[in-house]
């Protein structure tokens, strides 16, 4: 089944996902936010995949925010359930097996930069601008924004921002850590392929085991932190691709991962 509001294309090992509603800025209506559900779960069960690239259509926005025309008519209930919908995607895109890139091309703004934080890190081009700005609205972010955002940039620069409604530009997303790199527009998906490409030559098993432990060990003390470590270091030992990848260092030849 395709995607009316979707675009997924295969580059190699990484699939690129593009949010194509670029006359709306690529607005997360409750169908967008579907589909992304069904197009996360395909992704991670498509062994051939070993990164994902999630942008928006167009030059203006990666994802301008929730689509605001379907907020009027939304009671209290059903403003809950639409944000346990979307914290459930957006869980979801945090525990695929692989490493998952926002390659922000515009304006990442409420419910858009929610999707971005929810991906393991941020490209961005140095047209971006980036906010959570539901207090424009009179609401709060409602995907995770807020737990999310005050762990990427700590909590007090996360209450400027989220009260304030700040949009920050690349540039400054860049230095409070909010993105891990800032690129020209044209630049911006051909560098997240190479950077795809790169992590495609890695054990896969090995970088789904270091995001369960960046994911799983965030809110540990570091002595249970460490004991996670310890189990997932004797995990992948068990793995052929273990076993593959020293036999390749030893042989001096690159190693053919396999997944298992």
């Amino acid at each position: 089944m395709g995607f009316e509001n979707l675009l997924v294309e295969d580059r190699g090992a990484l699939r690129v996902i593009t949010v194509n509603r670029p006359q709306a800025l690529n607005a997360l209506s409750r169908k967008v936010v579907d589909e992304l559900g069904r197009a996360f779960e395909e992704a991670d069960a498509n062994p051939a995949l070993r990164a994902l690239a999630l942008t928006g259509a167009g030059e203006k926005a990666f994802v301008a925010g929730a689509d605001i025309t379907e907020f009027s008519s939304l009671t209290p209930e059903e403003a809950r359930a639409y944000s346990a919908k979307g914290h459930a995607v957006l869980d979801r895109l945090t525990t695929l097996r692989m490493p998952v890139v926002a390659a922000v091309n515009g304006f990442a703004l409420g419910g858009g930069l929610e999707l971005a934080l929810a991906c393991d890190f941020i490209w961005a081009s140095d047209s971006a601008k980036l906010g959570l700005v539901e207090t424009n609205l009179g609401i709060i972010p409602g995907f995770g924004g807020v737990a999310r955002l005050s762990r990427r940039v700590g909590k007090a620069l996360a209450a400027e921002m989220i009260c304030s409604a700040a949009q920050l530009k690349a540039d400054e997303a860049l230095r409070v850590g909010l993105v891990n790199r800032v690129l020209p527009q044209a630049e911006l998906l051909g560098e997240v392929g190479k950077l795809a490409d790169t992590m495609a030559g890695k054990g896969p098993l090995a970088l789904a085991a270091v995001k369960r432990l960046l994911r799983e060990g965030e809110g540990a003390d570091l002595r249970t932190a460490n004991a996670m470590e310890q189990a997932a270091f004797g995990l992948v030992f068990s793995t052929a691709d273990a076993r593959e990848g020293v036999a390749a260092f030893t042989e001096k030849r690159k190693a053919s991962f396999q997944g298992r």
